[in-house]
């Protein structure tokens, strides 16, 4: 086992007493029509769907699943050189794939060049330009749309430069418009659904929610949209709010809106889901202003990348009680691997990481999600 995963896991804990939320409309915007039941009940609030969150729940806390992807394919195609396209290498996720790239390409014999789009669509276009000078052997979109870059996509594509994306369309795979030989990622279906199961398993059924998101990103208010179409499955689950605030304003956003939401909410607002872990980092400052405990409600989990500072709040108990990761280093060796399919004649290898919950009752103190059995894996294929 890997040395920070040690800790053995345990199931989730369910609380023995929760607030209980009745009224308003699920699915709403926002309401105030939502009081608070005056007894408590140790019947789940929705049954069937309850049990079937829970199941899932369980299975996804899980630190020793057994490895499911590739068992074979191509040995090590030699001296190849992979040039990464950072989207920006303050973006915690792309800069842990970069370094899982960076390992596996190690291993396989590969050089590897990191270029830093600065986040900005000029310096990822000038970022691209870079990678295509370099002539490399493959190129990785890391962590921006392509679309954004079509010029520069048509070029590699005329140069014969296989492309493989990180989180570069909404879909894990192989991508024809734009033409990627795969794109990297957990489902979207998957991480929202989880999310969402994680607050009705572990309020009993039995919610009142803030869900935040970002609407000016597709990919993230499509996230949002089947969190809160999940939620909705619970009758006794209620969403307080959907909360839009764009990612470049968390910052300056999310705390005056978390105090409103506290004020306008109380004890109300048990649980908050968000696109990404961010949030999380703006509002605690607000939910202490109001008196929230840091380990108690309202429970916040993110449907995020599972970054170093979503680690440390959750292992904290600071107002952060999980978080749906991505297993950043597992796919910078799939890039690697998939590269070497490319580059080998064959096709991609079809594999998407299961999607896992962290909890400080399963992170071992890990500031990142590092499942078992990959490294080994890989090292085979490639008889390395």
């Amino acid at each position: 086992m890997h040395p920070t995963r040690k800790a053995a896991l345990t199931a989730t804990a369910f609380l023995a007493t929760i607030t209980l939320v009745t009224g308003c409309e699920s699915g709403s915007t926002s309401t105030d029509s939502v009081a608070a039941s005056p007894g408590g009940s140790s019947r789940p609030g929705c049954p069937t769907v309850f049990a079937k969150a829970e199941r899932a729940v369980k299975a996804a806390e899980d630190i020793n699943a057994p490895w499911s992807g590739p068992a074979g394919g191509p040995g090590a195609v030699p001296d190849r050189t992979i040039a990464y396209i950072a989207q920006t290498l303050t973006n915690p996720g792309v800069e842990g794939v970069a370094k899982g790239v960076q390992e596996a390409a190690d291993v396989i014999g590969w050089r590897v060049r990191t270029i830093n789009g600065q986040g900005t669509p000029s310096g990822l276009k000038a970022a691209f330009d870079e990678a295509l000078a370099l002539r490399p052997d493959g190129i990785v979109v890391g962590g921006f749309d392509p679309t954004s870059t079509a010029e520069q996509v048509e070029q590699a594509d005329a140069a014969g430069i296989p492309l493989i994306g990180w989180h570069a369309v909404a879909t894990p795979g192989p991508s024809e418009n734009p033409k990627m030989f795969s794109n990297i990622t957990t489902r979207v279906e998957d991480v929202a659904k989880l999310s969402a199961d994680w607050i009705i398993a572990r309020s009993g059924g039995r919610a009142g929610v803030v869900l935040f998101t970002d609407a000016s990103i597709p990919f993230a208010k499509h996230k949002s949209d089947l969190i809160k179409r999940e939620l909705a499955t619970c009758s006794d689950v209620r969403l307080l709010s959907y909360e839009n605030i764009p990612i470049p304003q968390a910052n300056s956003r999310t705390v005056g809106r978390v105090s409103a939401l506290a004020a306008r909410f109380g004890d109300k607002w048990t649980y908050s889901a968000a696109i990404n872990d961010l949030y999380f980092d703006y509002a605690g400052s607000a939910l202490r202003a109001a008196g929230k405990p840091g380990a108690g409600a309202p429970f916040n989990i993110g449907a995020g990348d599972g970054d170093p500072s979503a680690f440390q709040r959750i292992n904290a108990k600071e107002f952060q009680a999980a978080t749906v990761p991505e297993p950043l280093s597992e796919q910078g060796w799939q890039i690697i691997d998939e590269f070497n399919r490319a580059f080998a004649g064959k096709p991609s290898s079809g594999y998407v990481a299961p999607v896992h919950i962290t909890t400080a009752a399963n992170s071992g103190g890990a500031l990142s999600w590092d499942s078992e059995g990959y490294r080994e894996a890989y090292r085979k294929i490639w008889n390395k």
